[in-house]
């Protein structure tokens, strides 16, 4: 396989082909982000696509699911993305389901029948980096987009068929936003009603602007017991129609996975436990990202 620069996949795609099909991320400005800095982003070209395909057609014969990597894989042109997708299906039958980044530049750029084509084609999931409902935050962060505009796209992905995973940040807003940032990333995730929700806890990364500024003293670092708080405020206020909330990331010191509304109760008592030393969690040598 032809791959370039850092790989980055969801952890539910750890058991997935990873076919790369751009390199890096197409927005590339969020304040908290390293993953891609330095790599300029662009689609690769369709022959070594393929080549990665028949490789996998080979060698990956076990695996039924299929990510595509990297940053924004939606923001491929549709007249190419498609016949990457039919190529897919035609020399690897046995996959069962095909994920991808988004955001919601790419979203937009999709109409509905695309989307719809898309799924027909075997898209089941996409995931979508929300990070905060807050606008203030979002805007700190330069994550490119409002709360309104997530919910809007967030919806309009989901009403094709295709699954969404969402994914929060715990920290990101600091101290002094830290409940709004709670409250208000609940009320995001319950207007667009993801079937997945993954709550990430915030690790500053050397090199990014947020890093500096924490450096700098113009940002607050909260401590576990400040994000488990925060954690368990967005829970409180976060109302799924049957989604999986998970925050059993490596970044977070008390591993969750809740299906709410169901487990809201019983998580919230978990996080009342650990925040009064009850329950053990993760030390700081054993996070990452």
């Amino acid at each position: 396989m032809h791959y370039e620069g850092n790989i980055i996949r969801p952890p539910s795609e750890a058991d997935s082909i990873l076919l790369q099909v751009t390199v890096g991320c197409s927005h590339n400005k969020c304040t908290f982000c390293g993953a891609y800095k330095g790599e300029r982003f662009t689609i690769k070209n369709d022959v070594v696509i393929f080549e990665d395909i028949e490789f996998a057609a080979k060698h990956f014969r076990r695996q039924t699911r299929l990510f595509l990597c990297d940053g924004d894989a939606l923001i491929i042109p549709q007249k190419r993305l498609v016949p990457i997708i039919e190529r897919i299906n035609q020399r690897l039958p046995w996959i069962e389901r095909i994920g991808l980044y988004a955001n919601t530049k790419s979203i937009k750029m999709k109409t509905l029948e695309e989307l719809k084509e898309l799924n027909r084609l075997g898209v089941k999931i996409a995931y979508l980096g929300l990070e905060s409902g807050d606008d203030v935050t979002l805007k700190k962060i330069n994550k490119g987009s409002d709360s309104n505009k997530m919910i809007e796209m967030g919806k309009k992905i989901r009403s094709v068929g295709i699954k969404l995973s969402i994914t929060v940040l715990l920290g990101l807003a600091g101290r002094e936003r830290s409940h709004i940032h709670a409250t208000e990333t609940g009320r995001v995730l319950s207007a667009i009603d993801p079937e997945y929700v993954g709550a990430l806890s915030l690790m500053l990364i050397p090199g990014t602007p947020m890093h500096k500024d924490y450096q700098n003293g113009n940002f607050d670092l909260i401590t576990p017991d400040e994000m488990l708080t925060e954690l368990g405020t967005m829970i409180a206020t976060t109302h799924l129609t049957n989604g999986l909330f998970h925050a059993n990331h490596a970044s977070n010191y008390l591993p969750i996975r809740a299906n709410l509304p169901k487990d809201r109760e019983k998580t919230l008592s978990l996080i009342a436990q650990a925040l009064k030393g009850k329950v053990k969690l993760r030390p700081e040598y054993m996070r990452a990202l």
